[in-house]
């Protein structure tokens, strides 16, 4: 098992009010699943992808990653964690503007002390899986909006982690470049990547093979797809 979640809340205190946003979550995500999480906005949806991700922390309850229990860990170990288990895939690619795509790619592993000549080998091998090896030297306002996403999806894919976490991938791009992006994921996920996919369009999210639906902080579905 790759993820459980044990009687999982999130309260987001603001002064004296406080506002639930996720409520008893218990979910469990194996190896090697790809899994899609819907729900309107309000629903907890993305504070669920950031704990997932290491991004936030629970207010009560467990979870754990790979074995590791980040229920109350630091936040330099919730760093490192991040950096070594997890790929994200943003909608807004968050690449540095001013870096060609290599350097982009390579900044996980600058953290991790791998060489500089390692590194360059790594990236330009990454970029070629996502069909960008020719696109290597171009900084990103010179990609177009897919591209750009394929540069992400090679950063994630660089420190070889056990989950990539997408957040709605295809929602800046057109549909021909959103589906281009699906099928890599999906490649990804044959490859044997366990990959989470966070989407408010069903058409996306029946690229996956379960999904689970959240309204109001809860799980209020959970469907295997054939």
């Amino acid at each position: 098992m790759l993820i459980e979640m044990t009687n999982l809340t999130k309260i987001y205190r603001m002064g004296a009010i406080e506002v639930p946003a996720l409520k008893e979550i218990n979910l469990t995500i194996d190896e090697n699943e790809y899994v899609a999480i819907m729900g309107p906005s309000g629903s907890g949806k993305s504070t669920l992808m950031n704990i997932l991700g290491c991004l936030d922390v629970l207010t009560t309850g467990r979870y754990v990653l790979n074995q590791n229990d980040v229920s109350d860990l630091s936040d330099d170990q919730l760093a490192d964690i991040r950096n070594k288990e997890i790929g994200f895939v943003f909608q807004t690619f968050n690449l540095l503007p001013r870096a060609n795509a290599v350097h982009n790619v390579e900044l996980p592993l600058i953290y991790n002390g791998i060489s500089r000549t390692d590194r360059k080998k790594m990236a330009i091998k990454a970029l070629e899986e996502v069909g960008l090896g020719d696109r290597a030297d171009h900084r990103p306002n010179q990609l177009s909006g897919g591209q750009r996403q394929r540069v992400a999806i090679a950063r994630a894919l660089i420190n070889n982690p056990s989950l990539i976490l997408a957040d709605e991938p295809t929602g800046n791009l057109d549909s021909k470049t959103g589906q281009e992006i699906m099928e890599i994921l999906q490649k990804l996920h044959a490859a044997g990547n366990t990959v989470v996919l966070v989407t408010h369009e069903e058409e996306i999210a029946h690229h996956s093979k379960r999904i689970i639906r959240l309204l109001d902080g809860r799980i209020i579905s959970d469907e295997k797809l054939n």
